[in-house]
């Protein structure tokens, strides 16, 4: 089954939980457009949370979802009180939330890790998690290291729930790609950074626009923590300080307070400007449902193209 089908939403797409952007009203203008809205509370305390959760209520009548970073310091209560709101969907990252998943479901929630591994998927889908995001290194933010089109059949292969694919995916043709990997849909963070909705500074989503496909690196490997950001002064400061063995204290400081400078005040160049690969393929700003609307055009259009080439090769 098709995720849109699954989730009873329009079309197979769900929105990233990008670290202060997921706000309640962008999670809900995304379920008004046709997609599954997500609030990221990676920063919010559980009040706050809660908040988001009823305003994005009163703001849609669609699916939303909300998505908890394990390490919160209140993961428990977040999860308790997800529960007591009765969400449609929680995705996870950074860590296992299996001992949640049940009171999840009993709330009526599907469940749905975001995974960097076929390691991770396995032992998520023992857990009892209903599906899987399958994100790549191509994208902003976080990343890992394996790339969305080597990871993404090999977690399906070894799973035997449904898959979400993510990383690199910005149009009609990177969706259509997903689905013939085997994917239900798709979730998609940097193509919907440039949308009229998205509340982000003007001067980051211009960045996004002007970018280029050489135009992002991988800070934090040194750390573990490995980061798909712009290129920038900051950036630059930091590899810098990475290729000369600074320690984590270094590297935090120049980055403390990076990502709200560049959501909040716009700047981007020394602020933590975080967008995928994908961004050199977007090309303007436009309205959310322009955005959605287009990728599902685009993708029938791939579909059509697609059957031309295997009739060619069946003669």
């Amino acid at each position: 089954m098709m995720l849109n089908k699954w989730l009873g939403i329009k079309y197979p797409i769900i929105q990233g939980a990008m670290a202060n952007i997921a706000t309640a009203e962008f999670a809900a203008a995304v379920s008004n457009c046709g997609g599954l809205g997500i609030i990221g509370t990676g920063g919010m305390p559980l009040e706050v949370a809660r908040e988001s959760i009823r305003k994005c209520k009163e703001l849609t009548d669609k699916p939303f979802g909300v998505n908890v970073m394990m390490m919160h310091p209140q993961t428990k209560e977040l999860m308790e009180m997800i529960a007591e709101e009765k969400v449609a969907v929680v995705t996870t990252g950074a860590g296992n939330p299996g001992v949640y998943v049940q009171m999840l479901k009993e709330s009526g929630a599907k469940v749905i890790p975001v995974v960097a591994s076929v390691a991770l998927a396995r032992r998520l889908e023992q857990s009892g998690v209903d599906a899987l995001i399958v994100e790549g290194t191509e994208a902003g933010g976080h990343v890992s290291e394996q790339t969305t089109m080597s990871l993404v059949p090999q977690v399906i292969n070894a799973v035997n729930i449904p898959v979400i694919a993510a990383g690199g995916i910005g149009d009609g043709r990177g969706l259509y790609a997903a689905l013939s990997l085997g994917a239900i849909g798709v979730q998609v963070g940097t193509c919907l950074l440039a949308s009229d909705e998205c509340p982000i500074h003007e001067n980051y989503k211009q960045a996004v626009v002007k970018a280029k496909d050489t135009d992002t690196v991988v800070t934090g490997k040194s750390l573990n923590s490995p980061v798909r950001i712009l290129k920038n002064a900051m950036s630059r400061q930091y590899l810098k300080l990475e290729k000369e063995a600074a320690n984590r204290e270094e590297l935090e400081k120049l980055t403390l307070g990076a990502l709200r400078r560049a959501v909040f005040e716009g700047d981007i160049k020394t602020g933590s400007v975080m967008m995928g690969q994908i961004a050199g393929l977007v090309k303007e700003v436009k309205p959310l449902q322009t955005i959605l609307d287009d990728m599902m055009a685009d993708m029938e259009n791939t579909h059509k193209q697609m059957c031309e080439k295997v009739k060619e090769l069946s003669c």
